[in-house]
């Protein structure tokens, strides 16, 4: 048990940098937290500080629940609860881990518990899980990206289809890597991510969600406001 403990909380604390905020006081002297959406994501982190600083948000994001999933919740100090298979034990623990990260990225205590939407932390995790289920998600997430111009959809319908693509994985294919364990969890990550969404829900319905125009850099955003 002491095993686990230490797991789930090393994963919330990693979770819990916050990419954003740290990239636009070091190299902006701005708080990204008073800027656009206020979010600390990197949504906001491409709108307001331009492409670099979003793609390097995306990667720590990400790189946040990669780590969680895929080392520190290898880490044993003694034995991890009974009653499940040993591979099956393993999977739940990873999944624990990333679920973890989520909560710190959506949470941060380095930040107030004012957070991200787990999105790209999320995905980073399960990708250090089933990389392959990942692949076929992120492709999801760009072609509606590409099509609509709203990362919120995107986000939301890529959430959706992991548990899509496990099930039909699952029961279709029968790939044998395809635990319970993994389209229970995803699916619970998918209703989290998307009732934080539930305010970009809202803007879509009403027509007032804002699209990305452009990656290039906002300076001129951080002069005017």
């Amino acid at each position: 048990m002491l095993s686990l403990v230490v797991i789930l909380l090393l994963s919330y604390l990693i979770g819990s940098v916050p990419a954003s905020l740290w990239i636009s006081k070091h190299f902006f002297k701005i708080d990204i937290r008073k800027y656009g959406s206020g979010n600390v994501g990197a949504t906001n982190a491409f709108r307001i500080l331009g492409w670099k600083a979003g793609l390097l948000t995306t990667l720590v994001d990400a790189g946040k629940g990669i780590f969680a999933a895929g080392i520190v919740a290898s880490i044993r100090l003694d034995d991890l609860p009974a009653g499940f298979a040993a591979w099956e034990v393993e999977m739940i623990v990873r999944l624990l881990a990333g679920v973890a990260a989520v909560a710190g990225h959506m949470f941060p205590l380095y930040a107030g518990f004012k957070g991200g939407k787990g999105v790209n932390t999320a995905a980073g995790a399960l990708a250090a899980i089933t990389p392959l289920t990942i692949v076929i998600v992120t492709i999801v997430f760009i072609v509606v990206l590409l099509q609509s111009r709203y990362v919120s959809l995107a986000s939301i319908l890529a959430a959706l289809a992991f548990p899509s693509v496990v099930a039909i994985r699952k029961f279709v294919f029968h790939v044998d890597a395809m635990d319970m364990s993994l389209l229970i969890f995803g699916g619970f990550l998918a209703l989290v991510i998307v009732f934080a969404h539930r305010n970009n829900i809202k803007r879509l319905l009403n027509g007032t969600e804002k699209r990305i125009l452009s990656f290039k850099p906002h300076g001129s955003r951080l002069e005017n406001q």
